[in-house]
């Protein structure tokens, strides 16, 4: 078996480190630092075994919108976000779906006859 070359260590070991500070600066990790570990709605609250499930909701559904400090977030869990977003989208759309054409086809109308042969 080979003996790992240091200097790859050390390079893999310092990319990680690199890696993980601009992870540290990133939204997410700035707005766990500012909140408690709490979902805004339900209330649930986290530990770091589930943090994973722990999101961060722009105010203004404007992801470019990153104010140093976090107002335009919070932090939902991930079946409150879902449902955030979803209200969103009707609140937009209000409510109503494009129905598009309607059918005129009726694919069974001849199903009696066929069944009879």
């Amino acid at each position: 078996m080979k003996k790992p070359d240091p200097n790859k260590l050390d390079k893999l070991v310092a990319s990680a480190r690199a890696d993980y500070a601009s992870r540290e600066n990133g939204y997410r990790q700035r707005a766990l630092k500012l909140y408690p570990w709490v979902c805004g709605r339900c209330m649930r609250e986290f530990e770091h075994s589930n943090l994973t499930e722990l999101t961060v909701h722009h105010r203004d559904h404007n992801h470019d919108n990153n104010p140093e400090d976090g107002s335009n977030w919070e932090l939902l869990c991930v079946y409150c976000h879902d449902n955030e977003h979803q209200r969103f989208i009707e609140q937009v759309t209000d409510g109503a779906e494009d129905k598009g054409e309607i059918a005129t086809h009726s694919p069974f109308s001849n199903l009696r006859s066929l069944l009879r042969d």
